[in-house]
């Protein structure tokens, strides 16, 4: 069975076990092909409810997209419910040393947006919001769009709802280990299927139909079916970016730095009014994907260890949220591997033994190896290290190189370091959504 099968037998559980079917749609070319192949299996047999086609909408992006998005939104309205979402959401600014997050379409800074509020079908914007529909400001993009999706649900009166997502494990090695790793549970999925995950709200799941989907399979279904896709990929093209380099991402995340200073090429004047939206932009499509901004072989500067330059840079950081956060993330990793131990993988936990520093005690297993899917090992060190040079993957490891590596590259949450969203930060954005709703 062939990719194109295994897509069209998801697609048929997908219709069979849900009364209800989102598409998450960004305009790219994955959650492009998972739309095309839904539409064309509901044309093939005959399913004529509608699906809803949800688009969130980051303000600052090629017109490209949204000639794209609109055309999706316009073209097929016996099969879809549009639901074009242009509100003030947070999403991640990791272009700038002073704000670690940018709400695209803040009615307070109309004057900068990038573009007018498109005019298509569904469009929900500040003026219109309905009625228990979740509240945005404060809330981060991704646990947002979880929202929209809990509130399609119950606004369909659904028993059960497919949010259906085209993400590839070919792209992050984070969403291989999501979808195959061994630990999880068959109340996490639907029957076990592993390309389903039980979202929080009850009678929702996110579907991910093109799991194992590679690049090149991407654009053959484009070529062999005559599907329509986002033209910005011929721009990337004729600009000599690689397949598997196109990248269709908020501008200002840190997926989307080293396309930034293609905006100056490919669209002139929408590059003019991002250098305007947010701090920071101009300088990171100059230096984004150089030293400068902590990619490729950086060096340290004469006199310094990765520690003095860590400190030497946190120093620099005028905005006092910002450079408190990259400390309480180093604490949490200090007390992690020099108090209580950090986990590795036995194969690395062995190499480490070859050339650990002096002091590192190696504790054995940790109590939860069994639910594994590889042995791992405590370790525990007696001084952060500095740099570990030496080993196959030395991100599994702490250093402060990594430390300075995140700051370069004005990665406030520290995704480099391992770190997801902390209790604290969670509970910051949820205190801020009780505050703005009890105003309202």
């Amino acid at each position: 069975m062939n990719v194109w099968q295994a897509t069209q037998e998801r697609l048929g559980r997908i219709f069979r076990d849900f009364d209800n079917v989102v598409v998450a749609f960004s305009g790219g070319k994955d959650s492009g092909v998972m739309l095309n192949a839904t539409l064309d299996y509901m044309r093939a047999h005959g399913i004529t409810k509608k699906i809803t086609v949800l688009h969130l909408d980051y303000e600052g992006q090629y017109d490209a997209t949204t000639r794209y998005v609109t055309e999706v939104m316009t073209a097929n309205q016996k099969l879809i419910d549009p639901v074009w979402i242009c509100l003030p959401f947070d999403a991640a600014c990791e272009v700038s040393l002073y704000q670690g997050r940018w709400q695209p379409w803040n009615p307070e800074e109309r004057d900068l947006w990038v573009r007018d509020l498109p005019d298509a079908p569904g469009i929900l914007h500040t003026g219109n919001v309905p009625k228990g529909f979740p509240a945005y400001d404060g809330v981060w993009d991704y646990a947002f769009q979880e929202k929209v999706g809990a509130w399609l649900h119950r606004r369909s009166g659904a028993k059960r709802t497919a949010v259906m997502v085209g993400i590839r494990t070919q792209e992050s090695h984070h969403r291989h280990a999501a979808l195959y790793r061994k630990d999880r549970t068959q109340d996490s999925m639907l029957d076990g299927l592993n390309w389903t995950s039980r979202k929080g709200s009850r009678g929702v799941y996110n579907v991910y139909p093109i799991f194992d989907w590679v690049t090149e399979d991407v654009w053959t279904a484009n070529a062999t079916f005559g599907w329509s896709y986002n033209t910005l990929y011929d721009l990337f093209h004729l600009a000599g970016v690689g397949i598997h380099d196109m990248r269709v991402a908020s501008p200002f995340r840190g997926e989307g730095q080293a396309a930034l200073k293609l905006y100056r090429v490919i669209e002139p004047e929408t590059w003019a009014k991002l250098v305007g939206r947010v701090n920071g932009v101009n300088f990171t499509a100059i230096y984004g994907g150089t030293r400068t901004m902590g990619v490729g072989d950086i060096t340290l500067p004469p006199g310094h260890t990765w520690k003095t330059y860590a400190n030497f840079l946190l120093s620099t950081i005028e905005d006092e949220e910002i450079r408190q956060g990259y400390l309480r993330k180093l604490k949490t990793s200090l007390r992690y591997w020099t108090v209580t131990g950090g986990a590795l993988p036995k194969t690395n936990a062995d190499e480490l033994r070859q050339q650990a520093p002096a002091g590192t005690e190696f504790l054995g297993e940790p109590t939860d190896n069994r639910r594994r899917a590889v042995p791992y090992e405590v370790v525990k060190f007696r001084q952060y290290p500095d740099d570990m040079p030496g080993l196959s993957d030395p991100s599994l490891l702490p250093t402060y190189k990594r430390l300075v590596v995140a700051i370069l590259r004005n990665d406030h949450a520290c995704k480099g370091m391992g770190f997801g969203q902390t209790k604290r930060e969670q509970t910051k954005r949820a205190a801020a959504v009780e505050k703005y709703r009890s105003i309202l």
